[in-house]
């Protein structure tokens, strides 16, 4: 048990004659663990992308809202009755009268 361990950690399972198996599955451990690396990244990469968009989603949301209520505030009859009063217009004193227009037969 003790020789075991020891050529294991002299290395002597890579420079044995069935060293090219060893080498190979090192290989290929390697490389699985460069994969699940460049994935774990990619993973957090896209996680931190999402967390910006959804901080811009609400950031928007909140202009859109603020655009809303002033554009709301603006259509009432007192905010337009104001802004015509500094064009010297001021709102008629008669009602408007409706039009009918009847059809000749």
């Amino acid at each position: 048990m003790r020789k075991g361990l020891l050529d294991i950690l002299k290395g002597k399972f890579l420079v044995s004659g069935d060293a090219p198996k060893n080498w190979m599955f090192i290989l290929f451990a390697a490389f699985l663990a460069a994969l699940m690396i460049a994935s774990a990244h990619s993973a957090d990469a896209k996680v931190h992308r999402i967390a910006a968009l959804s901080e811009e989603v609400k950031e928007l949301r909140s202009q859109f809202l603020d655009g809303r209520s002033n554009l709301q505030e603006l259509k009432l009859e007192s905010s337009i009755i104001e802004e015509v009063k500094k064009r010297d217009l001021y709102p008629s004193e008669t009602p408007p009268k409706k039009i009918r227009v009847i059809p000749v037969k």
